[in-house]
């Protein structure tokens, strides 16, 4: 169960282009929920976990032939890693092969794409959930330094800055800049983007296969203070199926663990 008094939009990785109030409590992932509808920009409110404190990073990077394969701070490789305490260099970096995938779209605009490699991988990812009888739609995808900028922007002028942080991602530090993120959606649009996603189709067909195509949710249940984002069972990060079936055999839930980097629970 969530912990009560808790505001949905609390350490949010995906965020709405403008700030929405939150409620007083947060609900369960397994608790009814009301379907809304998937704006044409990029929106997504975090999911708080419970209290209790996740452990350190273990400091268990890949072994063998894995561990020098791509950088870790170029925003063009698959291994970048995009954090509170890692931002993109340069800040307002834009992927130079930006496409929009042949999967079902929710949105529209530059929300509709995602980098070259990531878009061949999400259709394999969406047609192996389409055999499974999974209906998945591309709920949000590339995000750009100028719209995180206006959303930043939004939340500072509305809550202050401090509050700001907790429920956006300054620009330069949103994996979905990077175009190697997306959001996904339930094909009949329930409970999009709120906790109770975490029990439709998509999700648990993303958790339980998403790593044989190249995929790991990011933000995974009560790891929070490793990623410094709550748990968002819809947001999927492409680092290539070896790395992503590693991370599954050996039970690393995050890529900070995974490659042996410092927990980023804030800003510096």
């Amino acid at each position: 169960m969530l912990a009560a008094g808790v505001s949905i939009a609390a350490l949010a990785a995906c965020t709405p282009e403008t700030p929405v109030a939150s409620p007083a409590a947060a609900p369960s992932p397994s608790g009814p929920q009301t379907a809304t509808s998937t704006p044409a920009v990029a929106t997504t409110t975090a999911v708080p976990a419970p209290a209790a404190s996740a452990a350190p990073p273990s400091s268990t990077p890949p072994s063998g032939a894995l561990s020098q394969k791509y950088s870790l701070s170029d925003p063009a490789s698959q291994w970048v890693i995009v954090n509170k305490h890692r931002p993109l260099t340069p800040l307002q970096f834009a992927p130079a092969d930006l496409v929009q995938p042949r999967v079902e779209l929710a949105v529209s605009g530059e929300a509709s794409l995602l980098n070259s490699t990531t878009a061949a991988a999400a259709e394999k990812l969406f047609a192996g959930a389409a055999s499974a009888g999974v209906n998945m739609t591309l709920a949000s995808g590339y995000r750009s330094f100028q719209t995180q900028t206006a959303t930043y922007n939004g939340y500072v002028t509305s809550r202050g800055q401090a509050s700001a942080d907790t429920a956006s991602a300054r620009p330069g530090f949103s994996e979905h800049q990077t175009g190697w993120a997306f959001d996904i959606g339930d094909g009949g649009g329930a409970c999009s983007f709120q906790p109770c996603f975490a029990e439709q189709p998509a999700a648990v067909w993303a958790k339980a296969n998403a790593f044989k195509y190249g995929f790991v949710v990011r933000y995974p249940w009560m790891l929070h203070e490793i990623t410094g984002y709550y748990y968002e069972p819809w947001h999927l990060r492409f680092v290539g199926v070896e790395a992503a079936t590693d991370m599954a055999n050996r039970g690393i839930g995050t890529l900070e663990e995974y490659f042996g980097l410092e927990a980023a629970p804030g800003y510096l």
